[in-house]
């Protein structure tokens, strides 16, 4: 797992981080972070520039949709879905911390 930002910096908007080669934006859902690649499968752009509501993360774009959960695309006109990654919260030197397993 790879500490990647303090919780406190989510707020609604998607986030992008580096990790090495590869782009990931995350978005916080309550208390529920998502990780996903920060690149729409259909448009090639980043999906961080896009909004977040209702679990669906939109590529600024073309419109498409992805479930951050999963990945899936929920409208077209991307088909394909969007990689995604397992996330944790825990405490590193009194700070809610946001990790990522990059496998």
């Amino acid at each position: 797992m790879t500490p990647l930002i303090a919780l406190a910096e989510l707020g609604s908007k998607p986030v992008r981080v580096e990790h090495g080669m590869l782009d990931l934006v995350l978005v916080r859902q309550g208390d529920e972070v998502f990780a996903l690649e920060d690149r729409c499968s259909h448009g090639d752009v980043p999906l961080s520039e896009g909004e977040f509501a209702k679990g669906r993360l939109e590529c600024w774009l073309h419109g498409s949709t992805f479930d951050v959960r999963t990945g899936a695309p929920t409208c077209p006109p991307a088909v394909a879905p969007v990689r995604t990654f397992p996330v944790t919260i825990d405490d590193v030197d009194g700070t809610p911390t946001v990790f990522v397993e990059i496998g």
